[in-house]
């Protein structure tokens, strides 16, 4: 039993919940090691295709909270690394699940919040959500989330709402890459990841694996001759694979391939 998160499987997606509306979902270390083990079970079930990240309440995730960062305050060098250490194995958990993971941005995100935000793959908000890195104004600096926020928005970006802890809608979340849609209110939210998943759930789920490798192997990185081989080596694998013929097969013949759960040999 979970105290500050809910978790469930509907049609082959995970839904992991921020369950703490009255303090705007912000993290503590309960919170954070229930994401991390819900997490790590969501990516070990064969049976989930992709995995959904949602909040309760007005807020997605205010950042850390209030009670937990006085406990901080407190402790010794020993302890804030292994704190630091477990929000970073969340983050990680998260950004590289081999299941696409998606954001339901319903409200308010803050400092980690914006990290949980930028960790997953897919991003989806309501207009009215805004968004701020706020570590600088107590003092502190965005460290665990800055691979993935880096990622997300790019390092010019990140010079500035980094620096200046400001509040950011949106619109420019949306400008610099950190959200993929944006929509009206919850139920257009819902719509719009409804859509997503059904993209999703139609896809071979070791192509969307492979999909997530690839991306890391190659971002970032020159057009040598070792990442030519690499990528030419990663098809052939996915070729060769079970699923790689099963796919090629079910477009050839016009039917619907195995892994769609249902719909097994139907014509397309």
């Amino acid at each position: 039993m979970t105290q500050n998160i809910l978790t469930e499987i509907d049609q082959g997606v995970g839904i992991l919940t921020l369950n703490r509306a009255d303090r705007h979902n912000a993290f503590d270390d309960i919170t954070v090691s229930e994401i991390a083990m819900a997490m790590s079970a969501f990516n070990a079930d064969d049976s989930i295709r992709a995995i959904v990240i949602s909040s309760t309440g007005k807020s997605f995730c205010a950042g850390a909270d209030l009670n937990w960062m006085t406990r901080i305050a407190g402790y010794t060098t020993a302890e804030n690394l292994k704190d630091s250490t477990a929000m970073a194995e969340m983050f990680r958990a998260i950004a590289q699940s081999p299941k696409p993971v998606l954001a339901r941005v319903q409200g308010p995100a803050y400092g980690g919040g914006v990290g949980l935000v930028a960790a997953c793959d897919i991003a989806v908000a309501t207009f009215d959500a805004e968004f701020a890195l706020t570590e600088t104004r107590l003092g502190l600096i965005p460290a665990v989330i800055s691979p993935h926020v880096i990622a997300a928005i790019g390092e010019r970006s990140a010079r500035r709402y980094f620096l200046t802890g400001e509040r950011f809608s949106a619109a420019e979340a949306y400008r610099m890459g950190l959200l993929h849609e944006m929509v009206v209110d919850e139920r257009a939210l819902d719509n719009a990841l409804g859509e997503l998943l059904k993209h999703l759930l139609n896809n071979g789920p070791l192509a969307m694996r492979e999909c997530k490798e690839l991306i890391r192997a190659v971002a970032n990185k020159t057009l040598s001759l070792e990442v030519l081989n690499d990528t030419a080596m990663r098809i052939t694998r996915q070729r060769a694979s079970a699923e790689g013929r099963e796919g090629m097969r079910a477009f050839l013949e016009k039917r619907t391939p195995n892994w769609i759960a249902g719909k097994k040999g139907v014509p397309t």
